[in-house]
């Protein structure tokens, strides 16, 4: 089972197109394949972003779906890096994975260094192929 980090635009993304690799990425998870690596500020994020009025995701949608991560997630709380990033709040994810030795798998692969293991979700789909 790979252990991964999912961005909060994949989780967001899952809901918005549910037919989506996002979403495939989500239902790996579900189905046992994946291991989501989780901090106590990744779940935050999660929470804080899928609040957002914008994006009108439904209250009880938001709640079971981290429900449901968090208890599928292994938890951890790592060193904080120094690496230079265009958006700080990314860190706790990259960090995350970085400690844990996950793919971190992220719609905006620009907001983090050129590293093997920062995965588009296409891209991680491809390698789970390749990898079978």
């Amino acid at each position: 089972m790979r252990n991964v980090v999912i961005d909060t635009n994949v989780v967001v993304s899952s809901i918005i197109s549910p037919s989506g690799n996002p979403a495939k990425i989500i239902n790996l998870l579900f189905s046992g394949t994946i291991q989501a690596i989780l901090s106590t500020s990744i779940i935050e994020e999660y929470k804080r972003v899928l609040s957002y009025k914008k994006l009108n995701i439904d209250s009880t949608i938001k709640t079971e779906l981290i429900d449901v991560i968090s208890g599928l997630g292994s938890m951890i709380e790592p060193s904080i890096s120094s690496i230079p990033l265009p958006d700080e709040s990314d860190r706790i994810f990259y960090d995350a994975a970085k400690e844990a030795g996950a793919t971190l798998i992220t719609g905006n692969t620009k907001h983090f260094p050129a590293e093997s293991f920062v995965m588009t979700p296409s891209d991680f789909l491809a390698s789970l192929d390749h990898a079978g």
